[in-house]
C-alpha cells in the first residue's frame, strides 16, 4: 500500500533534486549551519554534510545550505548516476530520488555497481527499490538508522523504499 506521505511528496510538483533534498536527504542527514569538526570523517563539515572547502568558523544560512545541497546532488551525484545507469532519466521519479539519496549517503560508485542499478536498467523497478534497502550496514553491522532510511522511515521522515514504491504503477 502506498503511504499518504510518500504520495504527497510525489504530488508536490518538485523536480528530482528538490524532491530528493526536501523529503529524503535533508531530513536524514540533518542541517548544521555552523561548521563543525566531524570526528569520524576527520574533516570540517557544514550544512547537510558538505565538506568541500569548509573551514572552521564558516556559517551559512538555511537558504545557502539548501542551494549547496541542490548543487551537490545535481553535480556530484545525479550526473554520475545518469552516466552509469542507462535510462536513469526515464525511470520513475520516485526510483530516481531513492537512488540519488542512496548515492549521496553511500557514494555513486556503490550505487552504480549495485544490484539496484542492474535491476533498474532491466526495468525490474520494484526489484531495484528493494535492492536499495540492502545498503543498511556500516562496518559490517546492520545499523537501525540506515534500515529506517532505506525502508519505511520513521514518524517524521520518509524512507527511500517507501517513496520508491509509491511512484511505481
Amino acid at each position: 500500500m502506498k503511504s499518504k506521505r510518500a504520495k504527497a511528496a510525489l504530488a508536490s510538483g518538485l523536480g528530482l533534486v528538490a524532491l530528493t533534498a526536501t523529503f529524503l536527504t535533508a531530513p536524514w542527514e540533518g542541517t548544521e549551519n555552523r561548521a563543525y569538526w566531524d570526528r569520524l570523517g576527520r574533516v570540517w563539515t557544514v550544512c547537510t554534510g558538505e565538506t568541500k572547502g569548509v573551514r572552521k568558523g564558516d556559517t551559512y544560512t538555511d537558504e545557502e545550505c539548501r542551494d549547496m545541497l541542490y548543487r551537490t546532488l545535481e553535480k556530484d551525484y545525479r550526473q554520475p548516476l545518469r552516466n552509469c545507469v542507462k535510462g536513469y532519466d526515464g525511470l520513475p521519479l520516485s526510483l530516481q530520488a531513492a537512488m540519488l539519496d542512496a548515492a549521496y549517503n553511500v557514494g555513486t560508485g556503490a550505487i552504480c555497481r549495485s544490484t539496484a542499478a542492474r535491476r533498474a536498467m532491466a526495468m525490474n523497478l520494484a526489484g531495484a527499490c528493494k535492492a536499495l534497502t540492502w545498503f543498511n550496514k556500516a562496518g559490517g553491522r546492520t545499523i537501525r538508522g540506515l534500515v529506517l532510511r532505506r525502508e519505511y522511515g520513521d514518524k517524521t521522515r520518509i524512507g527511500e523504499y517507501e517513496l520508491c514504491m509509491a511512484g511505481l504503477k
